[in-house]
């Protein structure tokens, strides 16, 4: 009788790590922090107040949600406010101060709680809130500013063209001076430098690998080749077109911070890459191929749909049995049915 009390039955996974939600969570907080650092450098106080408005309204209603339909509080595991700062970087220092009220309630109530909630939601709600903002309110959220200076109106703002926007209109672009200076798009893309920081601090910390990162990256990059040749613009397949891609429009920021969302991607190491060029693929057409310049939202919206269907056809083996196609019956579930 002593060894039955030794057996732990429990549903799985029966393999746990130590690292809880809260924790991963404040890493993904303090790698963000040199990004949202160098968008405030860049566009003043605007983008920290854009930042402090997009959090505090993701907090409060997922607290509300939770209060209204009597769900235990959930804003202990800290998702709530990545979902806030995601947002904040993911939008212009320009914007009314009203639109980061709005994209929070898209990204909490829509995409996130009425889904079930952390780890139930089918898309990243940070992203989908910047592309329903995008969609809704396209003028507002592509006037990227250069300088934002304090006057009577609250700002005054100098649009600036983003390096890829620039790079569409045939100019020429310097893929150093894109890596070392600051350069106008959304607040998270000031800085190339600070973006990197930030991802190395999650890889050290082991909260993301780069399996994602870097096959969505050399995808992207690899199809924007491709696609030139494929146009008749094989004169832009060189190191310096192509490092500009890579740096610019998100890319970084989108691989290293979204693309890696545990819920949203699939599940096993070669669904994860199925996905990155998934994603690569999707981001090149729209760079190259239809009138936007940047794609990364879009594309990592449509690779989080197509998740559950790789998963679906990438069924792992089960111990001691030989690896199935999920559309071929159980042997012993045939003859249970005759």
């Amino acid at each position: 009788m002593s060894d039955t009390k030794l057996l732990n039955i429990s549903s799985s996974p029966h393999i746990r790590g130590a690292r809880t939600t809260r924790s991963l969570m404040l890493d993904v907080l303090i790698a963000l922090v040199p990004v949202l650092a160098a968008g405030i450098f860049a566009y003043g106080y605007r983008a920290a107040l854009i930042w402090a408005i997009s959090v505090g309204s993701c907090v409060l209603f997922e607290f509300l949600y939770t209060k209204i339909m009597k769900l235990p509080n959930t804003l202990g595991d800290f998702s709530a406010m990545v979902t806030g700062a995601i947002l904040a970087i993911n939008l212009p220092a320009t914007i009314p101060l009203w639109m980061p009220v709005l994209g929070a309630a898209f990204a909490i109530i829509i995409v996130k709680m009425l889904f079930g909630g952390l780890g139930k939601n089918f898309m990243n709600p940070a992203l989908a809130a910047r592309v329903f903002l995008l969609i809704s309110f396209a003028g507002k959220m592509t006037a990227y500013p250069t300088t934002v200076r304090m006057i009577s109106t609250f700002t005054e703002t100098v649009s600036e063209a983003t390096p890829l926007a620039a790079i569409k209109a045939g100019e020429s672009i310097n893929w150093l001076t894109m890596l070392t200076e600051m350069h106008a798009g959304c607040i998270g893309e000031a800085s190339v430098i600070a973006i990197l920081i930030g991802a190395a601090y999650l890889l050290i910390r082991g909260t993301i690998n780069a399996r994602i990162p870097i096959a969505y990256i050399l995808s992207t990059v690899l199809f924007i080749a491709l696609f030139s040749l494929m146009t008749g613009n094989a004169a832009n397949i060189n190191f310096n077109y192509l490092m500009a891609q890579a740096m610019g429009g998100g890319l970084l920021l989108g691989a290293f911070f979204m693309a890696t969302d545990y819920v949203t991607n699939p599940s096993t190491r070669l669904g994860q890459l199925i996905f990155a060029v998934i994603l690569g693929i999707l981001t090149a057409l729209i760079r190259m191929l239809s009138s936007g310049t940047e794609g990364v939202s879009y594309a990592i919206i449509i690779g989080n749909m197509l998740s559950p269907l790789i998963d679906r056809l990438l069924v792992p083996s089960y111990f001691g049995k030989k690896s199935r196609s999920v559309n071929e019956p159980d042997k012993k579930a045939k003859e249970g049915q005759k």
